[in-house]
């Protein structure tokens, strides 16, 4: 049995001081549950986190990390220091580092790649836009996503990542795709990586993400394929994002 993943994407919101108190009402208020459970924060934040989530299962997670392992890249984060803070999870090929950042397939792959060779576990997210999907061409474009990184790492590295399916037009606009349309993806996407390794496949954690909330969780996560959420917003509310995480 697969278990479940909630993972809470900060993205570029909060100061220190409420970057730990939000931490440590997760902390607190989590109580005992089955499922694996994350945040994302900025890097600056990253250590001081880490500090408040010491004794809680609750594991840390970048946002981002760089396509190459050392040297003159002046703003990037390498793999090998977010593990040195206590990272277990980096977001790669986010659509928010897509769309504003000039993030490519090739380039989230070689992303992907890095993480992997620190032991830091890639979360791959991949979706359409809202003009792909009017096109009719989500498949499409997930298979493009997904190809350029099995091409670069190839498949059994899946056995140590995270799939997160964000349909774009769902992030930040209150829009949510319907427990069926998630799963109908959710299940093309697990059938893509049976078709190189059934095993694999049964095993990886595939994720949904756009516009996760407390009162449209349950029915997402209820759905065969989706192994849990990967929360914007709402998991800037630490009442809003436990609910969420008692809703597997």
């Amino acid at each position: 049995m697969r278990r479940s993943l909630i993972m809470g994407n900060w993205k570029m919101n909060g100061s220190r001081e409420d970057g730990q108190k939000l931490a440590q009402a997760l902390a607190d208020g989590l109580g005992d549950v089955q499922q694996e459970v994350a945040v994302c924060v900025p890097f600056v934040y990253l250590s001081d986190i880490r500090s408040v989530l010491a004794a809680s299962p609750i594991a840390l997670g970048a946002q981002n990390v760089a396509d190459q392992a050392s040297g003159a890249y002046t703003g990037e984060v390498s793999a090998a220091m977010l593990s040195e803070v206590g990272c277990k999870y980096a977001l790669v090929g986010h659509s928010e580092r897509r769309s504003y950042y000039g993030d490519t397939n090739e380039s989230v792959a070689k992303r992907f790649c890095q993480a992997l060779s620190k032991g830091v576990v890639p979360v791959l997210c991949v979706g359409e836009t809202l003009e792909e999907r009017e096109q009719d061409r989500t498949f499409q474009v997930v298979d493009e996503q997904l190809d350029a990184v099995i091409a670069a790492a190839g498949i059994e590295a899946f056995e140590t990542a995270v799939i997160a399916y964000e349909p774009v037009w769902a992030i930040g606009t209150g829009k949510v795709a319907t427990d069926e349309q998630a799963q109908e993806v959710h299940k093309y996407i697990r059938q893509r990586i049976a078709d190189r390794n059934p095993v694999i496949a049964e095993k990886v954690q595939i994720l949904y993400g756009g516009s996760v909330k407390p009162d449209n969780a349950k029915g997402l996560f209820a759905m065969p394929d989706i192994d849990g959420g990967l929360v914007g917003g709402a998991s800037l509310d630490a009442k809003g994002f436990l609910q969420i995480c008692h809703s597997v």
